[in-house]
């Protein structure tokens, strides 16, 4: 009786080990995405249609991720001021951790969905004028 229904079981077994693959993969997927940008980075003001740009990647910088429990983790941004995380889903505050501009560099807000990276681009303001 058991011979007959072997495909059967086989076929279940596989669709359970794929559903099963299939839910992880989308919590490993979870978290924030982006680059952190700083302007200006020239003082005074900027001739229209100049093309020097007057925005910049905050590089190697440390930021730390705290939710309504506390500081959760931290990350660093590379040298073209990207970076990638992962997170359980949940509510964020993203924060620079070391002084480097006259103004704060955010608190930043985010919500993190499960198996979705979340994009993002800040700005952060270097206090120039």
């Amino acid at each position: 009786m058991l011979r007959g229904n072997l495909p059967l079981v086989l076929a279940l077994l596989l669709m359970k080990a794929s559903l099963a693959s299939t839910e992880s993969d989308s919590s490993r997927g979870s978290g924030i995405e982006g680059v952190v940008m700083v302007s200006p980075i020239w003082p005074g003001p900027i001739k229209k249609g100049s093309e020097k740009p007057n925005v910049a990647p905050v590089a190697s910088a440390v930021f730390s991720v705290a939710n309504e429990k506390g500081t959760v983790t931290s990350f660093t941004t590379d040298s073209e001021g990207r970076f990638r995380l992962s997170l359980s889903p949940g509510h964020y505050i993203v924060s620079l951790a070391e002084y480097r501009f006259a103004r704060p560099c955010g608190p930043f807000e985010i919500d993190v969905e499960l198996g979705k990276m979340t994009k993002v681009e800040w700005r952060c303001d270097s206090g120039m004028r």
